[in-house]
């Protein structure tokens, strides 16, 4: 369950450059645009989740799964939380880092919603020795050993692989 939420944070940066993530800011909420599939959607979801509605409205406006937007609720819960430490990165407890970036926060998110830069939330998740761990993707289900390497880093580990 979280690795679904890690990849969701991940997996827009990738696609979309020019955004922090999965997060709500000041924008109005377009239902219009949350009934319609569009590569805009997911935008349109973290705003209304932001702005206020419940998991249940969104599902009957959107028809996505509810496990899925409970999910999608919780990043802007540890949004809202990342916010109320505005000015205070210091004050940012090691436990609420560690959340963050285990459900996919960048560093350069978790300093918009603090009002830091990257690099000083950077140095903050280094004294704290959060490091990210390189984990394998057994790709054939251990059925023989995998040729080939499948790796990525995650917060959701002890130890690498």
């Amino acid at each position: 369950a979280v690795v679904s939420t890690q990849s969701t944070g991940k997996a827009l940066r990738m696609v979309e450059s020019s955004t922090l993530g999965f997060y709500g800011d000041n924008r109005v909420v377009n239902e219009e645009e949350l009934r319609n599939p569009s590569d805009k959607r997911i935008f349109m979801i973290a705003q209304a989740i932001s702005n206020g509605y419940n998991v249940n409205e969104l599902n009957s406006l959107t028809n996505i799964d509810r496990w899925f937007l409970m999910k999608m609720q919780n990043i802007i819960v540890h949004q809202r939380n990342l916010e109320s430490y505005r000015s205070r990165l210091n004050s940012l407890p090691r436990s609420l880092l560690l959340a963050a970036k285990q459900l996919g926060f960048s560093d350069k998110q978790i300093a918009h919603f603090v009002g830091s830069t990257e690099i000083a939330v950077r140095g903050v998740r280094h004294s704290f020795n959060l490091q990210p761990r390189v984990k394998q993707i057994d790709t054939v289900a251990a059925e023989y050993p995998a040729e080939t390497n499948y790796l990525y880093l995650t917060y959701n580990g002890c130890e690498d692989d």
